[in-house]
């Protein structure tokens, strides 16, 4: 007889914790940071306010958990660097969801809002470099790290070529989309373009054999 497929039940309070999450998003996407109110995401979500600062102990913390979840799906558990294989596919994959969310998603406006609430919130913008960009920057260099010790790469500092290589792929891209009111987003093949673009050059440079090494 068959084993039945093993299927991971959420906990309830899991559950309940990610539909808080989503109100939430939707509330300051609508509304902005200043104007949203704990109490205004509670009532949303049919939630006490008491329940949503169990989850959550101020609206700056859950904002960072809005920005941690989008840095997690483009770098984290279930993104190119836990899939691993080459570092092409590994670098391809990362920097195609990475462009792909600044390009497509609601980057841009969490961004302008931390930018600015960040004077008057200090902690709102030292949280969302913490649990967004940072985090990223840390998974890669980790990861940067790990390949450089199988022989895959030769990374010397493999910070300075984890924020190279993030800065390539989405700096421009992500400046337009903050500055330019008629800007529109690049079609899935100028972003496969560019990407690829950015992975080649990182790997002449960063590569196992660089070209100031061959004899």
């Amino acid at each position: 007889m068959p084993k039945e497929a093993v299927i991971r039940k959420v906990p309830r309070g899991e559950r309940r914790r990610e539909e808080l999450i989503d109100v939430a998003e939707k509330i300051f996407l609508a509304r902005g940071f200043p104007e949203t109110t704990m109490q205004m995401i509670a009532e949303a979500a049919g939630a006490s306010k008491e329940t949503l600062y169990r989850h959550f102990e101020s609206k700056e913390l859950l904002f960072a958990e809005i920005v941690s979840r989008k840095a997690r799906a483009i770098s984290g558990p279930d993104g190119a660097i836990a899939r691993g294989g080459s570092a092409e596919v590994v670098l391809s994959a990362l920097g195609t969801s990475l462009l792909t969310t600044v390009c497509t998603g609601q980057g841009a406006f969490l961004f302008r809002t931390v930018v600015a609430e960040a004077a008057r919130t200090p902690e709102l913008g030292d949280l969302f470099f913490e649990r967004g960009p940072g985090a990223t920057v840390d998974r890669l260099t980790q990861y940067l790290k790990d390949a450089t010790k199988r022989g895959e790469l030769h990374c010397d500092d493999p910070a300075v070529a984890a924020r190279l290589f993030l800065g390539a792929v989405a700096a421009q891209f992500h400046l337009r989309r903050l500055l330019q009111s008629n800007w529109k987003p690049p079609a899935a093949s100028e972003i496969d373009r560019h990407v690829t673009a950015a992975v080649s050059m990182f790997l002449k440079e960063f590569g196992p054999q660089r070209t100031g090494d061959r004899r």
